[in-house]
């Protein structure tokens, strides 16, 4: 019964390497495209529902089979049942945006030095 409403820290979360290839890809097609900023907002946002929101993904996972490779997207399902994975996708959203501005900033240098 001590254990019955335990609750995960979310700091001690750390996702497995197939989980981490799969919120990879995710985060750095976010970030290509500059929606880091809305996808924060919406992590934040829906927080408390990551919980519900993988369980829905696990239960269309069949349907979504047929379209989408499922090993890839159940690994995302199981990243989100931890409490820790908004931190996780939030921190690594931060980390990407960063690397794709001084990409763009050095592309822009090399742009304008090439120019003059």
């Amino acid at each position: 019964m001590k254990n019955a409403f335990a609750i995960e820290d979310p700091g001690a979360f750390e996702p497995t390497n197939h989980q981490k290839e799969v919120v990879e890809k995710v985060c750095r097609e976010v970030a290509r495209r500059h929606l880091v900023t809305p996808a924060l907002l919406f992590l934040e946002m829906s927080r408390p529902l990551n919980y519900i929101g993988s369980q829905a993904m696990q239960f269309f996972s069949p349907i979504v089979g047929v379209v989408l490779d499922t090993r890839g997207y159940r690994a995302f399902a199981e990243f989100l049942e931890h409490r820790g994975s908004i931190d996780y996708m939030c921190r690594r959203l931060e980390a990407l945006e960063g690397e794709c501005s001084k990409k763009e900033r050095h592309d822009a240098e090399t742009d304008s030095g090439e120019a003059g």
